[in-house]
């Protein structure tokens, strides 16, 4: 017979405990516990028939064989681009952001473009109605057509009655939206708790594994920015997606967190439009559009978002402190990292910042952590200290260290190509990266400079 039993779960790490405990075990972490009802089965002969299961023998490693899995293309090539080329046969993807980013949205449109394969779209949060009239709104640019996909919709939010479904329409591709809404009869108690999520994302892992059907999840975030539900959820998934940006910008940026079966340095780049989520090929040509006037404050910054390189405009704001205490404000930019430029900058080339107000901009709505960055951020600063625009058709890619040395990056050779291509002038780097450089391969001028002050001296000599 079952019996249910009330047990306390970390939220964090999901440890087990039959009591609360102010401090969890595991790891460490404070108030982290919450109360679950569990239904326990607790019968000898359930107890013997899972002790007398078979599983497999162990073998040497050179015995094990393998062969190489066909993925199942999404037909959106930054989708593909993150997963690693598609998506992996019986695999079990988790998909987390903010709400109203477009998670469901993007999903949406993947169902929808994939023709010539069964998808069963499980919906807890919307109805069938609204299901249609968004997939008509996204198939009106003409991409997809409702007509000739062969996706299968249901709202539905009991787990037995997901797999009743599943084996009448016997998917090849399964999205649910979202885990959170998702409940067993199994467990008595709500839906979203950590117990439900544990147990639904447990049966969806096990049902990949066994069909090789993959399965999308949707899953929501906490205001601290991360996924909600056990953390042990992330370890059993293959791979962990962020979609992430800016609500008053149209950029959406797609990252792995976790990808069991490719590189999670790969990112794809979305626009938000009326139509639905838009693929971006080349965000620096876009990201760049507006800079035909020279204004001081503005530089260009040579990143990499992932492996791909990004150009974006670095926006400062230098003036006197009105009401005493010095503001400094960082939107896009590590906050504690530009309060260290700002005293390299003080100490190494003069400057009296430490009495003056410091705003820096990262222009669409990006946050960038690339260390590159430091050497556009510092010429920015300065540029807007003593109001002299640095020329449009100039960029960056250095880190500065400490005592105002330009360190060399990574991938510096792409940062060039990638700057000689979209038709800048000269390009700022390490005077290290550039003795590594075949400066006769490319029309830009490449500035090697050693010191912040070098930088400062070629741009407002």
């Amino acid at each position: 017979m079952a019996k249910a039993r009330t047990f306390y779960y970390c939220r964090e790490c999901g440890y087990q405990s039959s009591s609360w405990l102010g401090k969890c075990p595991s790891c460490g972490k404070w108030n982290t516990f919450d109360e679950e009802v569990v239904e326990r089965e607790t019968s000898v002969a359930a107890a013997k028939k899972k002790g007398s299961s078979q599983g497999s023998a162990p073998k040497l490693i050179h015995q094990v064989t393998y062969s190489e899995t066909q993925r199942m293309p999404t037909h959106c090539a930054e989708f593909d681009r993150v997963l690693g080329g598609g998506v992996v046969p019986g695999s079990l993807l988790l998909i987390g952001g903010e709400p109203g980013i477009g998670k469901s949205t993007l999903l949406l449109q993947t169902a929808l473009s994939i023709t010539d394969r069964k998808v069963l779209y499980v919906s807890g949060e919307e109805s069938e109605e609204q299901i249609k009239m968004r997939a008509d709104r996204v198939t009106a640019n003409g991409q997809y057509s409702t007509q000739s996909s062969q996706m299968y919709v249901v709202s539905e939010t009991s787990m037995e009655r997901i797999f009743e479904h599943i084996v009448n329409v016997e998917p090849d591709l399964l999205i649910v939206d979202s885990i959170q809404t998702v409940s067993t009869e199994s467990i008595e108690s709500s839906s979203g708790s950590i117990s439900q999520i544990r147990e639904c994302t447990t049966q969806f892992q096990r049902y990949a594994k066994e069909s090789g059907v993959p399965v999308l999840l949707v899953g929501h975030i906490t205001k601290d920015g991360t996924l909600a539900g056990p953390k042990v959820m992330e370890h059993i998934v293959d791979a962990v997606l962020q979609f992430e940006g800016d609500r008053n910008y149209g950029f959406r940026i797609l990252r792995s967190l976790k990808n069991r079966f490719g590189s999670t340095a790969e990112i794809g780049i979305f626009e938000m439009r009326g139509s639905g989520l838009c693929e971006v090929s080349n965000p620096s040509e876009l990201l760049l559009a507006h800079r035909d006037e020279q204004l001081s404050g503005a530089a260009v910054a040579a990143t990499l978002e992932g492996v791909r390189p990004m150009f974006i405009e670095v926006q400062s704001l230098v003036s006197t402190a009105v009401y005493g205490t010095p503001q400094r404000n960082a939107n896009g930019f590590d906050m504690r990292r530009m309060n260290m430029l700002l005293a390299v900058l003080e100490k190494r080339c003069g400057f009296k910042l430490g009495a003056k107000d410091v705003f820096l901009n990262i222009a669409g709505g990006l946050r960038v952590n690339d260390p590159a960055m430091d050497l556009a951020v510092g010429c920015s600063i300065l540029s807007s200290n003593v109001d002299l625009p640095i020329p449009p058709r100039y960029c960056f890619a250095a880190e500065l260290g400490l005592s105002g040395e330009v360190r060399p990056v990574s991938r510096v050779e792409q940062r060039i190509g990638e700057a000689d291509r979209l038709g800048f002038e000269k390009i700022f780097v390490s005077k290290y990266d550039a003795k590594q450089i075949d400066s006769s391969r490319y029309k830009i001028k490449i500035v090697a400079v050693s010191v912040i002050e070098e930088a400062f001296r070629e741009l407002f000599a």
